[in-house]
């Protein structure tokens, strides 16, 4: 500490500030290299479901808030996981008896899939009669009427019907979204928007102009964000970026377009090249049509932008990396930093072309905590262990990896995932799961900070602790990592951002 102590002196010069943290650890401010920040604050306010994990807690919860909200009213919320009671997925009847004058819509954990009262369902027209979109699905009993189940594309029958949430209600998401990062030790978010198939691409558009806009005008941005766009606007942000370059100020950021390949594991969308084990006739679903897909995905490589592609099955992956190696041959080498975001399930081999093709990984390792057993249930022992959350093996193959939690389907908290990444061991488990792709310490950390910044372009300004860079950095509890490295015990003292406190707010340093 000493000696690290003194190499610092070298750099004082006038208006240095000297901080005494009394031995503790310090750390570059942690980046989440994916979350959907408006998301999360809105969900805030809302019925909240994550770890639920009895029917009863769930109809509580509901009941709850129907009796606070007025007869008409949408009810609205999320973060249930049927993996938590046994795999039963939630159906209409479930709820229809405690919601008969209020429309309710209820999105599982993964944003993948929701359920709607039979109130919901009749405003937006659905019934027996009604067909499946490209790339969604209208989950039905085996009488053909709607289970108030919706996949994917499927929502976008359902959430026109919705009311649009208010300017004021998204500013106050961000404040409350801002605030909980900050205590989290997070300084800086890769925000990836409203958008999930099913809505409206105007939503991070929206979110630009009516929140983040406002926020960086009146001086209410408390947290740095990389904002990207849906992949079907890109010809907009291209126009965009033209005028403004990619930082709009040293709190918002252009980063770029985001599509989605495939669903997800817990809804039984994501693409795969076996089908699933519970629902052999099922390979998942493809979101978007292929041939769309790298046409955009094409211009608006050629144009500059980064790209990044949701996928999480093994063959929604094996699609995404030969698009983007059939990208770059058409358009020429650049520094170009695409991104696959979860890549979760691999075949034998993809690991290494991430990093054979300078692709980065994003990825969430709280989700391999639900994922263990449905990963198993749906896939097979044998499937699932060859092939989930390879981050080991990713890194043997030179790619990098950039850590993020996918807030709020998980919890914001690089913490727990840097334990998670270097533990792997779920809940009710006594070893890891697939030990063989732990990480270490060191590694986990690069991931939530330096190679999370290479990964969004902003390495320059973020990362590390080195002069020239903003200095955001967290101060932790513990003055020694070898109590976390044993049971990962330590917090968030202070978070600061440019060189102030952000957390715990305070007047004084």
């Amino acid at each position: 500490m000493r000696e690290s102590y003194l190499q610092c002196t070298d750099l004082v010069g006038e208006g240095t500030k000297e901080l005494n943290v009394e031995g503790n650890v310090v750390v570059p401010g942690f980046i989440d290299s994916h979350v959907h920040f408006i998301s999360g604050g809105l969900q805030m306010m809302r019925v909240d479901l994550h770890g639920v994990n009895t029917k009863d807690e769930f109809l509580r919860r509901i009941r709850e808030r129907v009796t606070n909200s007025k007869q008409g009213s949408w009810v609205l919320g999320g973060g249930w996981n049927n993996d938590l009671w046994g795999g039963e997925l939630p159906t209409a009847s479930w709820i229809d008896e405690i919601t008969p004058y209020n429309p309710v819509w209820l999105s599982r954990m993964d944003g993948h899939m929701g359920l709607a009262n039979s109130v919901a369902l009749k405003l937006a027209g659905i019934n027996n009669m009604s067909k499946d979109p490209n790339g969604g699905t209208i989950i039905k009993t085996s009488n053909g009427d709607p289970t108030g189940l919706l996949i994917d594309a499927a929502m976008q029958l359902l959430l026109p019907q919705i009311p649009e949430v208010s300017v004021y209600e998204r500013r106050e998401a961000l404040l409350r979204a801002s605030n909980l990062a900050l205590m989290r030790g997070v300084t800086t978010v890769v925000d990836f928007g409203r958008y999930f198939p099913g809505t409206s691409m105007e939503h991070s558009w929206e979110d630009l102009s009516d929140v983040y806009s406002w926020a960086n005008s009146s001086g209410k941005m408390m947290i740095r964000v990389c904002l990207f766009f849906p992949l079907e606007t890109w010809s907009r942000l291209v126009d965009l970026i033209s005028k403004t370059g990619h930082a709009l100020s040293n709190w918002i950021y252009l980063g770029g377009v985001k599509a989605f390949a495939d669903g997800s594991l817990g809804s039984n969308s994501a693409l795969f090249h076996e089908p699933y084990v519970d629902e052999p006739q099922n390979y998942g679903l493809q979101v978007l049509e292929f041939k769309t897909l790298s046409n955009m995905t094409t211009a608006s490589d050629k144009f500059g932008l980064q790209v990044a592609i949701h996928a999480i099955g093994d063959k929604a992956n094996d699609l995404i990396l030969d698009m983007f190696e059939s990208v770059a041959s058409k358009n020429g080498e650049r520094d170009r930093r695409f991104r696959v975001e979860h890549a979760q399930h691999l075949t034998p081999g993809a690991a290494d072309r991430f990093g054979e093709q300078g692709i980065f990984a994003s990825v969430q390792p709280e989700h391999l905590l639900d994922d263990a057993d449905s990963a198993i249930r749906k896939l097979g022992m044998d499937r699932a262990q060859k092939g989930s959350y390879l981050f080991r093996s990713l890194l043997a193959g030179h790619a990098q990896l950039a850590f993020g939690s996918d807030w709020p389907v998980a919890d914001i908290n690089p913490l727990e995932s840097i334990k998670t990444a270097m533990k792997r061991t779920p809940p009710g488990w006594e070893n890891a799961w697939i030990p063989s792709e732990c990480i270490s310490l060191e590694e986990a950390l690069i991931a939530h900070t330096m190679s999370a910044s290479r990964a969004c372009f902003l390495d320059r300004d973020l990362g590390s602790l080195t002069p020239g860079k903003f200095a955001d950095f967290v101060v932790l509890s513990t003055n020694s990592w070898d109590d976390f490295v044993a049971d990962g015990s330590a917090s968030v003292d202070a978070t600061y951002v440019g060189g102030v406190r952000a957390y715990p707010f305070s007047s004084k340093p």
